[in-house]
């Protein structure tokens, strides 16, 4: 993988992360709107809802590129591979851009190097 493919999928990973911050802010100024006496459902509601899709969908593209990504990579040892698959599918968001940083980006930056 190169230079600029490992910055694309690094945006794609820090994508989750940065719409759940999106999400909760989004949904607490509704509550705020909601409680000032506006009933009416946010316009950009059905953006929001667009968007939780396409976040949902390229978490699980996320997961499988990650995934079979650990089990052709040379980098890491054989005995931590099983150990690296449940930590990516249990803690996916949080665990992804760790997993780029560590198995994507610093390989990159040592051939570099």
């Amino acid at each position: 993988m190169n230079r600029t493919k490992a910055l694309v999928l690094a945006a794609f990973t820090v994508w989750p992360v940065a719409y759940m911050a999106f999400f909760m802010a989004t949904v607490a100024s509704s509550f705020v709107l909601m409680r000032n006496g506006s009933n009416q459902m946010p316009s950009f509601f059905g953006v929001l809802i667009a968007l939780h899709f396409f976040t949902m969908a390229e978490m699980i593209g996320l997961m499988v590129f990650y995934i079979l990504h650990l089990f052709r990579t040379e980098e890491i040892a054989q005995d931590k591979k099983a150990l690296w698959a449940v930590v990516l599918f249990m803690g996916n968001a949080i665990a992804m851009p760790v997993y780029w940083y560590l198995y994507v980006w610093t390989p990159l930056r040592r051939e570099k190097a």
